[in-house]
């Protein structure tokens, strides 16, 4: 379904019955990137799986993590979900989702961050100007290899060229203007400051080999949110809905039904 906010349309699919959950997907994937969790999720909550502006049929915005929180904040008032809700982000969904609880926490209820960080350090700041530059200078298809090993190790991209192959697929469809602004956006971020402030009660997760979002660098967002837990998700890096999708169920789960 489309949905008009006031800052613009915004592409959402709703699947489910029960609690709501609101879904929001990486930079390097849209509202596909869940479709692995989607069966089992949808059978205890109703779900709203977002593609972010810019992305699907989405508008695009100002590439900012505060706007993005702020379009996700029109989005759940403009469907009247009540404040019970509870808000999922991996990767640039985790910073927005984390944006999201500073700046309009009063709106839902739980919050899960997957494979997120408070903020980049420089190298990390760096490699993200890198693939901005190269995407917004030779298009997509010039930062596609890049993009897939900052989501999958190794060993997954070997395993499972089909699941690989759909990622470069969907990458393929951004808008590079939209890609390289969000790797900017992404480098301008520091929550570190405003974290003892969310008084949503929230699980950070992070797979064990993720070298994008490193686990002991999200560690530190539990750390900063008064009563947060952290796990590390074995053998995944940064998608765990999509290399674990097993134990990334069962986590969610066992988090929002307490």
């Amino acid at each position: 379904m489309l949905i008009e906010t006031k800052h613009g349309v915004l592409d959402v699919e709703q699947e489910g019955l029960g609690r709501d959950l609101v879904l929001l997907h990486s930079l390097l994937a849209d509202q596909t990137a869940f479709d692995l969790v989607r069966p089992a999720l949808a059978r205890n909550h109703r779900l709203w799986v977002v593609n972010l502006p810019g992305y699907g049929k989405s508008d695009p915005i100002d590439s900012s993590i505060d706007s993005y929180a702020d379009q996700i904040a029109d989005m759940m008032s403009t469907l009247e979900l009540p404040q019970q809700t509870d808000v999922l982000g991996n990767g640039l969904g985790g910073f927005i989702s984390l944006a999201l609880a500073i700046r309009h926490g009063e709106k839902f209820d739980r919050l899960i961050v997957a494979d997120a960080l408070s903020a980049f350090p420089e190298a990390g700041k760096e490699s993200l100007r890198v693939m901005a530059g190269t995407v917004r200078d030779k298009g997509m298809a010039a930062g596609l290899d890049t993009a897939i090993q900052r989501m999958f190790p190794p060993s997954f991209i070997q395993a499972f060229p089909e699941i690989v192959n759909e990622r470069k697929k969907r990458l393929l469809q951004m808008d590079p203007s939209i890609f390289s602004g969000l790797c900017i956006a992404l480098t301008r971020v520091n929550f570190e400051p405003s974290l003892s402030g969310i008084r949503n009660r929230t699980l950070v997760m992070a797979g064990a080999l993720d070298g994008t979002t490193i686990p002991e660098l999200a560690s530190k967002i539990a750390d900063g949110i008064p009563g947060a837990h952290f796990v590390k998700v074995p053998d995944c890096a940064h998608c765990p809905q999509i290399e674990q999708p097993i134990y990334f169920v069962k986590l969610v789960e066992d988090f929002l039904s307490v």
